[in-house]
């Protein structure tokens, strides 16, 4: 690249405030055509953030060239979400450059934190899957793992979510209203994907014939890991139509049926997860898998053979990781490209697309495992149909397995199986995940083909604690010194000092800062008034019932009638604060939301219970706000139903922002405990084997109530409507499902829920325990490292070196 890229290398290297000041000026002028007096705050953000970006180019033009150069094997990451939050301050971060370009923007008369915030939440993910894509994309980079991730460039994403009278509001998600400066236009990296149409035999051969088609075109952003030593490539598939437009149609006045192929393309790359009760609905989300599967698989080919190698060489240069069952379609389309268009046969093609596919489980709920009926799968690819019913004939033949295992079957093609089948390696994210997907999930496949093991979930703690905690993440350097941000077992050398009165005051002040922002925010923001002294109780994650934000509301409300019996006691205060959003068409899910907004509106308002209870919902919850809310949280909130958690991430952020965990022993949370230790951990409720047994009574709802007068209380006043403004039949349903249809065990874990609580206040009651809890926490986070988890697939699954 020579001389283009010799100043912005040495600038790396060697910047200072002006240095970066006059680039910033340079892209003002030249890039956005504005001078100072008249830029905004958008036009100073774009400005820093091109400057920003000219110096990933290089990191990332050098990583390419050598993984060329070396013929390096390549992982290429599949995976509907990638939830990357705000790039500006990660990358600043990363370079080592963030402080650099505070003090730039601060002599230019500009706001660092102010420009940081005024960058839009790029709403490419849900939760917790598309978080951990982004966390392992800048995980591979920064141990120099040569990778691709292919997602798509939603037009709106997820949707925006807000409340109105207490309910959840969706709205379009406008993140790419403006101008994302951080992508780079890939025209010329387009592919055709095809649709429905007809299968015709031609020379001897089967050939699909499309009816639509549609073009993705690539947008591709650079992901620059710990440093700067090394770039990798998240590419995003946009949907753009073939036939631009239909000029006949128009002239005939039919303006509707002139925008058909626009529309098609539009409609693809719009919504992420669009709502799926309508036939309509399957076919498009049907349709988006596919969109992403088949243009990442030709760009894959494309790359593979112009590096000169053959096609049967692939699992050599090729790792393909699927994350979760979305992208389980890439085995059929595989197998499409290497016997349609480039001529192999079937058991050849089956063994290559086999050695290079890895498939990830992220979940054990039977509705989340997708199955897609025969007619739509064959209506939609017609193709595929024919080659998943040949995988699944040539599977029972080959190795007999029990009638019931099968791909298709009850006139259904099971995507779990298709993607256990054509992976070469299946692996879990948790230990008791992982034991539960041998057990209970796949247990016939995986006695036919032992290949399920584990790689238990991590967070890059570059984002996690070194950009979003700067109190905590300083305190860390100042106390073991640098370089724990990609050596993060350094925590470790935290113990030590966890005897010392001045280290924990240091930390408990750390905690305090950020608890003081975020009591400021909520203030300016919910209009809630809370005290930095209170305990801050999060739970903030997708609203779903067998993650139980019904138990954390049903003991609030406990808590509260418990103050208001109670008044003259010395209660520890809390501020319960929630977080999260229901899928649009989850209507229990969205009555919890309805329930927790009329709760706050009624605790926040008691002039008895004052501030020892306060009760905060922000809308909208994404990266951003985690970012916000997770380093000053006290006690984090893992409470989900045992058995049905993969892992979580978000226990390990709080973790490792000092917030001990009262939860179950669910995901994760087993390995958390192990690693932290009981006496820094409220574990409370059955455990997963006692959740089956808890089960076959049909009556432990009934029976659990019944034993518990403070859960009848607390149904009793929902059911009276104490929380519904004297409406009692709002929540009547939610109430019923409690005593009758409670198969996620609120009530059998209620009372030991309200246990573990109680001894959580004692324990903040005593400062310096607390704070020698959160310190421990803290200290034995290393463990839950992305970087970890990356270099145990790069060693089990895709067999790649790093290549730093």
């Amino acid at each position: 690249m020579g001389r283009a890229f010799d100043r912005l290398e040495h600038d790396v290297t060697e910047l200072t405030p002006t240095h970066l000041r006059a680039d910033i000026l340079r892209h003002l002028t030249f890039t956005l055509g504005k001078d100072a007096d008249h830029a905004s705050l958008y036009d100073w953000r774009m400005a820093l953030s091109f400057a920003i970006r000219d110096r990933i180019v290089e990191p990332w033009f050098a990583s390419t060239r050598k993984t060329w150069e070396t013929g390096h094997k390549r992982v290429y990451y599949l995976s509907m979400e990638f939830l990357i939050g705000r790039l500006l301050e990660d990358a600043t971060i990363n370079l080592g450059l963030r402080d650099i370009a505070e003090s730039a923007m601060a002599e230019l008369g500009q706001d660092f934190r102010a420009i940081v915030e005024d960058e839009p939440d790029a709403a490419l993910g849900n939760g917790g899957l598309g978080r951990l894509a982004a966390c392992f994309m800048e995980s591979m980079a920064t141990v120099g793992c040569p990778a691709y991730g292919y997602g798509i460039r939603y037009e709106h994403g997820l949707f925006r979510q807000r409340f109105e009278s207490g309910r959840q509001v969706e709205t379009p998600e406008d993140w790419l209203s403006q101008r994302h400066p951080w992508e780079f236009e890939r025209p010329e990296s387009a592919y055709t994907i095809g649709f429905k149409g007809e299968i015709i035999t031609r020379d001897g051969r089967e050939v699909w014939q499309p009816g639509e088609t549609v073009l993705a075109e690539a947008y591709d952003t650079p992901v620059i890991g710990w440093e700067g030593k090394w770039a990798n490539t998240l590419r995003l598939w946009g949907a753009k139509p073939t036939t631009q437009f239909d000029l006949e149609r128009f002239n005939r006045g039919d303006y509707a049926a002139a925008a058909e192929p626009e529309a098609l393309a539009r409609t693809l790359s719009r919504v992420l997860y669009p709502d799926d009760t309508t036939y309509q609905g399957k076919e498009l989300r049907l349709k988006q898998e596919f969109f992403l599967t088949s243009a990442a698989l030709q760009d894959i080919l494309r790359r593979h053979l112009a590096g000169g190698y053959a096609v049967a060489d692939l699992p050599r240069h090729v790792a393909i990781q699927m994350n979760d069952t979305h992208p389980a379609i890439a085995g059929p389309e595989l197998m499409r490209l290497l016997m349609d268009e480039h001529g192999m046969e079937f058991d050849p093609a089956t063994e290559v697309a086999r050695a290079c596919l890895g498939y990830t489980n992220h979940t054990l709920l039977p509705e989340a495992l997708e199955r897609w009926a025969t007619y739509t799968f064959g209506n939609v690819l017609p193709r595929h149909m024919q080659i998943v019913e040949r995988i699944d004939s040539w599977h029972r033949r080959t190795f007999h397995p029990p009638h019931y295992v099968g791909i298709v079957k009850h006139h259904e093609v099971r995507m779990g199986e298709l993607a256990f089948i054509m992976a070469h390696k299946v692996n879990g994210v948790s230990a008791l995940h992982s034991d539960l997907v041998k057990q209970n999930l796949f247990p016939e496949l995986e006695k036919l083909h032992p290949r399920i093991i584990n790689e238990t979930n991590g967070v890059t703690p570059r984002r996690w604690l070194k950009m979003c905690n700067r109190p905590l993440a300083g305190l860390i350097t100042d106390t073991i010194g640098a370089g724990w941000e990609a050596d993060l077992d350094r925590l470790k050398e935290l113990e030590p000092h966890v005897a010392d009165a001045g280290f924990l005051t240091a930390f408990g002040a750390a905690k305090r800062q950020n608890k003081q922002a975020l009591a400021g925010w909520v203030q300016a923001h919910c209009g809630v008034s809370v005290s930095a002294d209170a305990l801050f109780d999060v739970q903030v994650k997708r609203i779903h019932e067998y993650k139980r934000q019904l138990l954390n509301i049903l003991e609030t409300i406990a808590r509260w009638h418990d103050i208001r019996q109670n008044p003259e006691k010395d209660w520890v205060p809390r501020v319960k604060i929630f977080g999260g959003k229901a899928a649009p068409g989850y209507v229990v899910a969205k009555e919890i939301i309805h329930l927790i907004n009329d709760v706050a509106a009624v605790v926040n308002a008691d002039p008895l219970v004052g501030d020892r209870l306060k009760v905060v919902y922000p809308p909208n919850y994404n990266v951003s706000l985690a970012e916000r809310l997770i380093p000053a949280a006290d006690l984090s909130e893992q409470i989900s139903t045992a058995g049905k958690e993969a892992s979580g991430t978000g226990n390990m952020k709080f973790m490792m922002n000092g917030a001990p965990t009262i939860g179950t022993l669910d995901g994760a949370n087993v390995e958390i405990l192990q690693e932290v230790g009981a006496d820094n951990f409220f574990l409370f409720g059955l455990t997963a084997e006692e959740v089956v047994k808890r089960r076959a009574n049909p009556d432990h709802a009934r029976d659990a109530i019944l034993a518990s007068q403070s859960l009848q209380d607390v149904l009793q006043m929902i059911a009276e409507g104490r929380f519904s403004e004297g409406d009692p039949s709002r929540y009547h349903q939610l109430v019923h499902r409690v005593w009758h249809h409670d198969y996620f065990l609120v009530a059998a874990d209620f009372d030991a829920y309200r246990a573990a609580q109680a001894e959580v206040d004692a324990a903040y009651a005593d400062r310096m325990r607390w704070l020698r809890m959160a310190a421990l926490n803290t200290a034995r986070s290393g463990f839950f490292s992305s970087d970890r988890t990356i270099r145990g697939y790069m060693a089990d699954v895709w067999s790649v070196e790093p290549a730093l």
